[in-house]
């Protein structure tokens, strides 16, 4: 086997667990609406989700952990990601709010600066922002 497949395959299962933490963030408040569903409807095309791994993710529980890039950048991507899934409804409620809490503890960052993340997030996320202006606010 090529090691270019190797690596592939690592980086599909990467998808794969962040587009079932995206599911799984979705579904959080009981259901999935149309504006969260066409969101993950993009979200499968951008990361390269099969319609048969799509649907086995939104049946199932979540079963992929959560997984940790080492870029600060890319974990801020990770979280903006997740920021566009609660705010496709254009709202936060409070379950959601936690899970993304508990989210960007799990992707490394220390409690006090996710928190300060979360808030600056929530103050000036439309979820029609680009990542380049997201990026630049959040390093300011």
């Amino acid at each position: 086997m090529p090691i270019i497949d190797l690596y592939e395959a690592g980086s599909h299962r990467r998808n794969l667990a962040h587009f079932a933490t995206l599911a799984s963030l979705a579904a959080i408040d009981g259901e999935i609406n149309a504006e969260e569903k066409k969101v993950l409807d993009k979200f499968a095309h951008k990361l390269d989700i099969s319609k048969a791994e799509y649907k086995e993710i939104m049946k199932k529980e979540n079963k992929y952990p959560i997984e940790t890039p080492h870029s600060g950048e890319k974990r801020l991507k990770r979280l903006f990601d997740f920021f566009q899934i609660i705010f496709s409804d254009n709202e936060i409620d409070e379950v959601e709010r936690s899970m993304v809490e508990k989210y960007a503890i799990g992707l490394g960052f220390p409690t006090k600066k996710s928190t300060a993340i979360i808030e600056k997030s929530i103050a000036i996320f439309t979820g029609k922002i680009s990542f380049d202006d997201y990026h630049y606010l959040m390093e300011k």
